[in-house]
């Protein structure tokens, strides 16, 4: 990626290991929506795949892509390695959005990508940490932050503001 204070940086400047280990970047989405998500097998918050699976095969045709990133730092929630995610995620909530490798989302060891969400949107009273899995970042098509929605908002509470970043 660019220099991380460089105004010009944008989600597409990004590079993940998919589920697969495989290094993607995040430039094979420009000119899509994304809705980036740090996500958990044994969570409270595990049933929101539901919603976002129903998201994505609602909206991708129109340029939406969720981007599910597992993260293991809550909780100890995300235990499974790769093959265990996958399947866990396949089978039980019928996943076929993008789903990354096993990721930090806080502290030193930080993905990138995830450091850059925070440093775009900071959370509830302006602390950039994520607090808990299923926190969300919007990002528009020009890949840029739009808004960052806590663990408790549901897929189906961000559907209203899908259609700025659609349009």
């Amino acid at each position: 990626p660019r220099i991380e204070d460089d105004p010009m940086t944008t989600a597409y400047d990004f590079k993940a290991e998919d589920i697969d280990g495989v290094e993607q970047s995040l430039d094979a989405y420009r000119g899509k929506a994304l809705l980036v998500v740090n996500v958990a097998s044994k969570c409270g918050f595990t049933p929101q795949y539901t919603g976002l699976e129903a998201m994505y095969r609602k909206h991708k045709d129109e340029g939406l892509e969720v981007l599910g990133f597992p993260c293991d730092q809550f909780g100890h929630q995300e235990p499974g390695n790769a093959d265990e995610i996958r399947n866990f995620c396949s089978l039980t909530y019928d996943v076929t959005f993008p789903m990354f490798a096993k990721v930090a989302v806080n502290g030193a060891k930080a993905h990138p990508l995830w450091k850059w969400l925070k440093e775009q949107k900071s959370g509830f009273l302006g602390l950039d940490g994520i607090k808990w899995n299923f926190t969300k970042f919007l990002i528009d098509r020009h890949g840029n932050v739009v808004k960052r929605y806590a663990p408790t908002d549901t897929p189906e509470k961000i559907e209203g503001d899908l259609a700025s970043v659609l349009k």
